[in-house]
């Protein structure tokens, strides 16, 4: 009995997940990346529903900003090299994380 409920909870759980909205593109932010720089491959991020880490493992200090499904905007920041910055997460209502892009000088800071 032990053993079905927990394979039950378990397939529950994973259905769940992979039916989240945070699965859909927006095209909003697509639009909006498509006029950004890309980061380079020595900048990575980690999303979550409440922080997003963005690591920087390159040489030299990066300004970047997370690219949010719905549009929502952030600041620019600048993460040092070999260190990492928290940007918000994409929270429990159906956002999602596109993505991370470099900014230039004349960004928000």
């Amino acid at each position: 009995m032990k053993r079905f409920v927990r394979s039950t909870f378990v397939t529950c759980a994973m259905a769940l997940a992979l039916g989240t909205p945070a699965t859909v593109a927006h095209a909003e932010s697509q639009e909006s990346a498509g006029t950004q720089t890309p980061a380079p491959a020595c900048l990575t991020y980690s999303p979550g529903w409440r922080y997003t880490f963005v690591s920087n493992d390159c040489s030299t200090a990066h300004r970047v900003k997370v690219l949010y499904g719905d549009g929502m905007d952030v600041p620019c920041q600048e993460v040092a090299p070999r260190n990492w910055f928290t940007f918000p997460g994409y929270g429990t209502e159906g956002n999602t994380i596109e993505g991370i892009v470099l900014c230039d000088h004349a960004d928000g800071a």
